[in-house]
């Protein structure tokens, strides 16, 4: 099977080669973190991103396809910078936005998982557990991470092994064009847990541990709230749900705190068993435990998180309005009282 085959069948990639080949603005600029094996071949794993490169700049990333059965968060983060790219072509207040922030999209970071309708990449291992960051708590039974064997899902590898190549081109990539950065948030799409679409923040390792950025993250999700009250997102640490070995977040950010900057990673947990309620043959396909089937069920999906991604590039640019709240110690009660009491 060669190449372009391998390419006809995921869907999603060509979608993105198509953005790329056909951008009339030439201010999207694609790079190609690595290429990963499948079936004889090999597969790219992008970064896109538009806006301004200088050092000082804020960063919005989104990030999807980590996990490789969870196909509509890459369709979300596509289909959001098929709109950004459509709004260069008219929209000057948006051509003056871009030059004060960076926006970076890295849409498909597991596509031989996606190639293969698989949570795992080619390797069998699951890239949310294969960070070197451990849980001294007690984590949930297998999906917690585990290194029994790849045959079993959530593996995360064996002990003495480096990371994977797809995880270790996300953190050098962080490393290299975020983290360097004063101010960034991360927005990585998964879906699959619940019936409420969930937005968690790091420790998945802890449940008494608070990130030393509690203030601003419960000062971020108060100015979402209070912009767009209607909106129905449950935001609280990932540690409420449970807990788990290797995450990458809890990795990046321990990272971060190496460097002199406020790093936000976020991650957007769509709440696939209210597609299962609507529509309960669908789980008799794998695909749809994760992802709407039905072609005006998808849509919505699609268009329903556009203004959590448009309020938190919103909220990048104008970090230096909200972050450096003068009511601090109240936000650290609030943020206590909500999510550690």
């Amino acid at each position: 099977m060669d190449g372009v085959t391998l390419k006809q069948r995921l869907t999603e990639l060509q979608q993105i080669e198509t953005l790329i080949e056909h951008d009339q603005s030439q201010r999207l600029r694609s790079i190609v973190l690595c290429e990963v094996s499948c079936v004889g071949d090999s597969l790219p794993i992008y970064a896109l991103s538009l806006g301004n490169q200088s050092a000082g700049i804020p960063n919005i990333t989104y990030v999807a396809g980590i996990h490789g059965l969870e196909r509509i968060g890459t369709q979300v983060v596509i289909a959001f910078l098929e709109g950004l790219l459509e709004r260069l072509k008219w929209d000057v207040v948006f051509s003056e936005i871009l030059q004060r922030v960076r926006i970076n999209v890295l849409p498909l970071m597991n596509p031989v998982g996606m190639f293969n309708g698989t949570r795992s990449n080619g390797q069998g291992i699951d890239l949310m557990r294969n960070a070197p960051v451990n849980s001294n708590e007690k984590t949930i039974l297998l999906a917690g991470g585990h290194r029994i064997s790849p045959v079993l899902p959530w593996y995360r590898g064996k002990t003495a092994d480096s990371m994977q190549p797809e995880a270790q081109a996300l953190c050098r990539f962080m490393e290299q064009h975020v983290l360097t950065a004063p101010f960034s948030i991360v927005l990585d799409c998964h879906s699959g847990f619940g019936f409420h679409d969930q937005i968690w923040f790091p420790y998945a390792n802890s449940r008494r541990k608070p990130i030393k950025h509690l203030k601003e993250i419960c000062s971020l999700r108060n100015l979402f709230q209070q912009t767009y009250p209607y909106q129905d997102y449950l935001f609280e640490p990932q540690s409420q749900h449970y807990l788990v070995h290797g995450d990458l977040w809890d990795f990046l950010y321990l990272k971060s705190l190496q460097f002199d900057t406020t790093f936000l990673p976020l991650t957007l947990e769509m709440g696939s068993w209210r597609w299962i309620r609507k529509n309960p043959l669908q789980v008799s396909q794998l695909l749809g435990l994760y992802h709407p089937i039905k072609p005006h069920r998808l849509n919505r999906v699609l268009r329903s998180h556009l203004i959590l991604m448009e309020f938190l590039l919103h909220a990048t640019i104008s970090y230096q309005n909200w972050i450096h709240n003068e009511d601090a110690e109240k936000l650290e009660q609030q943020a206590l009282a909500l999510w550690y009491p």
